[in-house]
């Protein structure tokens, strides 16, 4: 089952759920010390449980910038696939593209596109239409 962000009309494919919740595993995992939610309350708690009032669109395109400068700091090595199952593997195992260099650009959307790049522009439409930005299935 795929997911996707939706603003307006408009929804940008993510990818599967596991992957979603992959890149929020990863971003808790790695830069949370204090657990879920606590350094990025409007996107990992709000965000990621799928519904966005458009207030909050600004201060979760903040939030998701300093995931990536936090997150290409990292090496991709240091993903993790389901925090809540930690020893779970991505599918794909280490063989990943030599063009990931970190955990920054780690996750790529199932169209090719960075998934913090579509996520922070469809972000910025919902804070420029002033409309909510909704996890739905695809």
């Amino acid at each position: 089952m795929s997911v996707g962000i939706k603003v307006g009309s408009i929804t940008d494919e993510i990818g599967t759920s596991d992957f979603f919740h992959a890149f929020f595993s990863t971003v808790s995992a790695n830069l949370e010390s204090e657990g879920w939610a606590t350094r990025f309350p409007v996107v990992l708690g709000k965000l990621y449980q799928g519904d966005l009032e458009a207030s909050l669109a600004n201060q979760a395109i903040s939030e998701l910038a300093q995931i990536q400068k936090e997150l290409s700091q990292l090496e991709p090595s240091r993903v993790v696939w389901d925090i809540e199952n930690p020893s779970r593997q991505p599918p794909w195992g280490n063989e990943i593209s030599s063009e990931i260099t970190s955990l920054a650009n780690y996750f790529v959307t199932s169209t090719g596109r960075d998934l913090i790049s579509t996520l922070i522009e469809a972000l910025e439409d919902a804070a420029k239409g002033n409309k909510s930005a909704a996890i739905v299935q695809c």
